[in-house]
């Protein structure tokens, strides 16, 4: 490997790891948003039916986040293929 091509290996790298850094400082402010959310609107304080209402609801967005966003990509690989 030449001197280049590890540098831009190591930017590649530092990039990855930067924005994985930043995803989860986000992904941990999001969960205590909606954590503080369900407990206000549920009333539940910090008992097992406050934690489990908000991983059903974790796991609901989950899911569909994780469907329309694949959804998404499939019709972005459509569009490739017909042009």
């Amino acid at each position: 490997m030449k001197g280049r091509d590890f540098k831009i290996k190591v930017v590649e790298t530092f990039a990855a790891l930067i924005t994985s850094a930043f995803g989860l400082v986000a992904a941990l402010a999001w969960n205590e948003t909606i954590k503080a959310a369900v407990a206000q609107v549920f009333d539940t304080g910090n008992d097992i039916w406050g934690y489990l209402i908000y991983a059903i609801l974790v796991t609901f967005l989950a899911i569909i986040m994780t469907l329309f966003i694949a959804w998404q990509a499939d019709k972005l690989k459509g569009e490739d293929k017909s042009e």
